[in-house]
């Protein structure tokens, strides 16, 4: 079934083309990543599908009996709002369905109770309240009835995304769902979550996205935005990559024969007289055209970022001791590291552990509780932070820049001009004499890594680096940390990013305890299930073993010989307590991780009976060991 089809859209901003004449088709099943530098109109091109937009030319057909939905990185919510209600905002069938439920619930009228049960029939809504905090709890969201404006950014795109996961389960409809960086702000259990319900779900998909394993899990297809083209790439990443590199050659193969024949027809040119009316136009016309392909910049596509780096002494960075609380909350508990030149440390844990404190203890921006901090004198620190750039409303990006300084120097002796620094970065010269307010939310992120890298640190903190930078700008920051020869540390829940570049890994485990991982960030995950599920089966080992399994020689001695009938009792007792004991266990398991109010007032019952059958049976037990 085609979901959608599009002819020939062109779309551009003022001089600036974003796409121009591309075609193409989506059908049912189909899931798709789409891959661009930043500015090229990928968040354009959804909104346009969304009819948020509207192309300069060309046709958008969307068939009739489908649903598109959008996960926009801007997310739009009424902030005294509580979770739950803004759950419930969804205009569907079956929402409407439920909403009616719980209205007769309340008022208890008998007509408004039989409309109503006929109508959560009819759209299948039963199941609906159950998914929607199933959801929420995965995503780590507990407290329904928190109001949206108290919630963090992280925690309003989590409940955006339960949302949106809801309304494509709500609606018994062909829908397309559209995503927009949906990783952004998510920590990797969620992410991993995500990428799994995905993959698995029966749902037509296009995404943005810059977390490559994530892309890898999820789609199927690749869509690439080049130089106003679009390109489909039927495969992985991996395979993806090899097509790029191939129509590369193949562009770089047809500019060197150009340039060929180029000089060959420059010298044509130049040879016929000005005041000849007889040249053949069809010639002239092919020698500018010619021209056009020969003077094709290539020079994008082989970035390097060959910088020399300020030196570096014998003392780097030495933390002894260090201790951090905000209030009752630990975040270090006696970390002690040295830093040594060149290495790649990766620092992970949940939102909210205390990465980001950490990484402004080092720097000095904030004191710590106890211990001591020791910066080699030639230390120089680039910070990338989450906040993005501080600039004036009207500057442009080449003043931006200059700022800093109108040269940098290259590890040859050499120098490179601002601008000519600024390319290396994708801002072609129109950008670069934009104001950086007209840049989109990439882009300014891109201009940031650059402004830090253009001061020439010796010692680089990047906190989520990767949070709207574009794939081809990642691959030139990956290729540079590669050889960068001064230390590294990144804050990060880019798998892939952090496997390439990190040697071992911090790890935030809670109540102040850092673990010091050597190997990438993959290895440390495989770690930390195999040690989780080893204290699983420990705890479950325990649970199962009770008073009456420990040495005999624990044991109360019986004092009288049990009759035949007592033996037996005795018997079925020490058979049946672990039984009974594992199964009130398993409640308290279910009743810590459930959100449903009916199904906790159940279990908290079934917990009460199991409870007081146990205490019944355990007496019972004591009584017939001291007969």
């Amino acid at each position: 079934m085609n979901y959608i089809s599009t002819e020939n859209l062109t779309k551009s901003y003022g001089l600036k083309v974003l796409f121009k004449d591309i075609s193409f088709h989506i059908n049912e099943g189909d899931k798709i990543a789409i891959v661009a530098k930043n500015g090229s109109g990928k968040s354009t091109l959804l909104k346009i599908l969304m009819g948020k937009e509207i192309a300069d030319s060309g046709t958008v057909t969307i068939n009739k009996d489908i649903q598109v939905v959008l996960f926009d990185q801007e997310i739009d919510f009424e902030g005294e709002l509580n979770v739950e209600e803004f759950m419930m905002t969804l205009d569907s069938a079956p929402i409407l369905a439920l909403k009616n439920y719980h209205h007769a619930l309340h008022t208890e009228n008998a007509d408004d109770m039989e409309k109503a049960l006929a109508e959560m029939e009819i759209h299948k809504a039963w199941d609906l309240e159950n998914e929607m905090k199933q959801i929420l709890s995965q995503l780590k969201i507990t407290d329904l009835e928190a109001k949206m404006k108290t919630l963090s950014g992280g925690q309003i795109k989590r409940v955006a995304l339960a949302k949106l996961l809801l309304e494509t389960r709500a609606e018994h409809r062909h829908t397309l769902l559209i995503m927009d960086e949906p990783t952004n702000h998510l920590d990797v259990d969620m992410v991993e979550w995500l990428e799994n319900y995905l993959s698995k779900a029966m749902v037509t998909l296009l995404l943005v996205t810059h977390d490559r394993y994530f892309l890898d899990a999820v789609c199927d297809i690749i869509w690439e935005m080049e130089d106003f083209n679009l390109y489909v790439h039927n495969g992985s990443y991996a395979t993806y990559l090899e097509n790029r590199m191939i129509r590369e050659d193949n562009l770089n193969s047809t500019i060197d024969k150009a340039n060929n024949l180029y000089r060959k027809e420059l010298e044509w040119m130049r040879r016929q007289p000005k005041a000849r009316t007889t040249k053949s136009k069809s010639r002239i016309d092919a020698f500018y055209e010619t021209e056009k392909v020969a003077k094709t910049d290539t020079r994008k596509q082989k970035l390097e970022l060959d910088f020399e780096m300020k030196r570096l002494g014998k003392k780097i960075l030495e933390l002894k001791n260090i201790d951090k609380s905000f209030g009752e909350k630990l975040l270090l508990k006696d970390f002690s590291y040295q830093f040594q030149r060149g290495e790649k440390v990766g620092i992970v844990g949940k939102n909210g552990a205390g990465k980001s404190t950490l990484l402004n203890i080092i720097q000095g921006l904030e004191p710590c509780d106890k211990g001591e901090i020791e910066t080699g004198e030639t230390i120089k620190f680039g910070y990338f932070s989450q906040k993005g750039l501080t600039y004036k409303e009207d500057e442009r990006v080449i003043d931006f820049i200059k700022e800093v300084g109108e040269n940098f120097p290259l590890a040859n002796g050499r120098t490179i001009s601002a601008s000519q620094f600024l390319r290396l970065f994708l801002f072609d010269d129109q950008t670069q004499y934009s104001p950086i307010s007209k840049l989109s939310g990439g882009e300014k992120r891109r201009l940031h890594l650059m402004y830090v890298l253009y001061q020439n640190p010796n010692f680089l903190i990047f906190d989520e680096p990767t949070n709207d930078l574009d794939l081809p700008t990642l691959t030139v920051l990956e290729n540079f940390l590669l050889n960068f020869q001064g230390s590294v540390i990144i804050v990060s829940h880019d798998r892939y990013f952090m496997d390439r570049i990190v040697d071992h890994v911090l790890a935030f485990e809670g109540d102040g305890k850092i673990k010091d991982f050597v190997g990438n960030f993959s290895e440390y995950r495989e770690f930390k299930k195999t040690q989780d599920a080893g204290k699983k089966n420990q705890v479950e080992e325990e649970t199962q073993q009770t008073p009456i399994n420990s040495d005999d020689s624990k044991r109360p001695q019986t004092k009288n010989k049990l009759t035949f009938k007592e033996q037996r009792e005795l018997e079925t007792l020490e058979k049946e307590m672990p039984e009974l004991e594992k199964r009130r266990n398993k409640i308290m398991d279910q009743l810590n991780n459930e959100t449903d109010y009916e199904k906790i007032s159940v279990l908290s019952k079934d917990l009460e009976t199991v409870s007081e059958k146990l205490e019944e049976m355990e007496m019972r037990w004591l009584e017939l060991q001291i007969e």
